[in-house]
């Protein structure tokens, strides 16, 4: 605890691990199960419990609940836990859950932005760079890859996989699998591709344009699942790096694939 701010109202109880340079709010609670890493900020009355390990420079808000237990009727007091990487903040009232069996975790990678009040069921796993708006709920075993963006008030159905790069509309309901780079914008509906998220993440126009023909060929060839799939990686676009991801995510799916809308059909009312 050397170097580290800890508020005389703070509980932090005997065997808790607490890195250098950490500061804990007023009123806040750290159990004995966790480690906290270097740097980090723990706000007022913000609560860590359980077996929940924090890595360095992490910014939890007020209120927050980090490794309470699951919402899962099966759950029976097994030890499982919550594990966070780098430098993520999660603002007021986000509450993450542990995993529901023995030894699992609920996982959260590096530069992760949680804003009020989301919720991550127990066992979900968010990779890198993740972005969730206020009120996002996500239900257990939900997998979120990299640099995903989901808007405000986003609903996603337990087991659900949402793919790297894509975004979600705020208000949207998710229960079927989202392949990375595209825009889910109603229920189980996408429509296009996140270019502009392409573009930024450093995805060169001939990736773009192979994208696009890709989604078009999937969404609107006329196809089944499989057939599309063996056109797409028999063409020509096979090659680029993002349309492997494309395909390989779609194979690995359990849930099923959102269905694919024209510009036309895009309502407002459609959530």
């Amino acid at each position: 605890m050397s170097d580290s701010k800890i508020h005389p109202t703070a509980i932090v109880e005997r065997g808790a691990k607490i890195g250098t340079g950490c500061e804990i709010g007023p009123g806040a609670i750290v159990e004995s199960g966790v480690e906290l890493g270097p740097g980090c900020v723990i706000g007022p009355r913000a609560v860590l419990q359980g077996r929940v390990k924090i890595g360095p420079k992490n910014r939890i808000g007020v209120g927050a609940v980090i490794g309470g237990e699951p919402q899962d009727l099966a759950f029976s007091g097994a030890r499982s836990g919550v594990v966070i990487g780098e430098g993520n903040t999660f603002r007021e009232y986000v509450t993450i859950h542990r995993g529901t069996k023995e030894g699992t975790d609920t996982v959260i990678g590096n530069g992760c932005f949680l804003m009020v009040g989301v919720h991550v069921a127990h066992n979900c796993r968010l990779a890198d760079g993740v972005i969730l708006v206020n009120n996002v709920l996500l239900a257990g075993y939900v997998e979120v890859d990299e640099k995903a963006f989901l808007g405000g008030a986003v609903v996603v159905h337990q087991f659900v996989r949402i793919g790297k790069l894509a975004m979600v509309r705020g208000q949207t309901r998710v229960g079927m699998d989202l392949p990375p780079y595209c825009m889910a914008v109603a229920t189980n509906a996408v429509c296009g591709l996140n270019l502009v998220g392409l573009k930024r993440a450093g995805v060169g126009p001939d990736g773009r344009k192979a994208l696009q023909r890709v989604y078009e060929e999937f969404f609107f060839g006329g196809k089944n699942r499989s057939q599309a799939l063996d056109k797409i990686r028999n063409g020509k676009d096979a090659k680029e790096k993002e349309v492997k991801e494309f395909c390989d995510f779609i194979e690995k799916t359990k849930r099923g694939i959102c269905h694919g809308l024209k510009a036309g059909e895009i309502s407002l009312e459609e959530n």
